[in-house]
């Protein structure tokens, strides 16, 4: 049975259509059909994005006090929202969700004006600049970190967790098994310009290990085009077996197979490393607008299951110190996967569809708390 259209909106990084595609495929078994709202750069994620058509309207981020930039920029949005306003006539959707971006704004500004129910899912403990733009106007707030309690719009909050795609689940489903003495298994990554310091930090660090120790590891990490036959050669010359990539297709599966994970903390990589349960050092972005990424690896490292530490403190010595430490400490680091599991949200994205169909079908946000499943 056909329940009607939800329309997703989602900037196009993984960290925010990541979320969205959980939602997508837990809306899509439901009975909903669903399209996806986005821009260009969303194609190398969207193969597996569960749509029944992708849609990419005009938008622009006011990022320059440059008055002919910030014009430049209205009029794009202005663009975008007429698109999206066209777009939405003819698809009727029961309801629109954004999931942060600035291409998330014309598709939520136009549904607003039109009347259409809106809501907003924010995937990191502090709000970003598109999704605090349009918590006035939206019905609904779900967040992955975001409490109910306190704040400005904590009456339309529901802390729902950030919904995991099925991939992540597949790998929750797989125990984690410590390494004593055979291989170790090191996973490192960081999206796009977060990746550059462990593109240098990372092979320093390994080379500053014991020859034994080196012997142990096999890596995956993911590296920046421009710094990847760098980072390739380095653990060639060490003759350490590496797979080095700009993206994995296969992530989920590789944070499952790991024994540590020296990655940032954005919400996405908090929550799925929490739901499969693997331990972590997580180094949150330096340069972070609002800092979500030291907020979001506090709530996981409250639990034991990360541990925090600034780029600033990490040295070399530091660094090959702590994966060193980790691979003679398999009892520590089997303790901290468990604790990162108990940490998890694996039905977040069950969750959050159960608040859109509320929202959908009319209800309020203070009707859905009462009857949350």
């Amino acid at each position: 049975m056909d329940k009607g259209i939800v329309l997703l909106a989602a900037g196009g990084t993984g960290g925010h259509l990541f979320p969205a595609e959980a939602l997508a495929h837990e809306l899509k078994a439901g009975g909903w059909s669903v399209h996806l709202v986005t821009d260009s750069r969303a194609e190398r994620f969207a193969g597996k994005f569960p749509a029944d058509a992708i849609h990419v309207v005009p938008s622009a981020t006011i990022g320059s006090k440059n008055p002919i930039s910030v014009a430049r920029s209205l009029f794009t949005l202005w663009k975008g929202m007429r698109a999206a306003r066209k777009l939405m006539a003819r698809l009727t959707p029961k309801v629109v969700v954004g999931f942060g971006g600035y291409p998330t704004v014309p598709p939520l500004l136009a549904a607003t004006g039109m009347g259409i129910p809106s809501m907003i899912h924010e995937q990191n403990a502090v709000m970003g600049r598109a999704n605090k733009a349009l918590a006035n106007r939206v019905k609904a707030i779900a967040g992955g970190f975001l409490p109910e309690t306190g704040g400005p719009y904590a009456d339309k909050t529901v802390t729902t967790g950030n919904p995991v795609r099925p991939a992540v689940l597949e790998a929750a489903a797989v125990p984690y098994e410590p390494s004593t003495d055979g291989e170790f298994r090191l996973v490192v990554f960081g999206g796009s310009q977060g990746a550059q310091f462990f593109s240098k930090a990372i092979p320093s660090a390994i080379a500053a290990m014991e020859s034994a120790d080196r012997a142990r590891l096999r890596i995956t990490q993911q590296a920046r085009t421009e710094d990847r036959d760098e980072v390739v050669r380095t653990y060639a010359e060490l003759g350490i077996p590496a797979d080095v990539s700009p993206f994995f297709n296969d992530m989920a599966a590789r944070i499952g197979r790991a024994h540590l994970i020296i990655s940032r903390s954005g919400a996405s990589t908090v929550s799925e490393v929490s739901v499969i349960g693997r331990p972590a050092v997580l180094v949150p972005y330096p340069y972070a607008l609002d800092h979500d990424q030291a907020a979001n690896a506090a709530a996981l490292a409250a639990g034991g299951g990360a541990k925090v530490i600034a780029q600033a403190e990490l040295s070399t010595e530091r660094l090959a110190s702590i994966v060193t430490k980790a691979m003679h400490d398999p009892a520590r680091m089997t303790a901290m996967a468990e604790s990162a599991r108990k940490a998890g949200k694996p039905d977040a994205a069950r969750l959050l569809a159960s608040m859109v169909e509320a929202i959908a079908g009319g209800r309020t946000i203070a009707q859905f708390k009462g009857e949350r499943p």
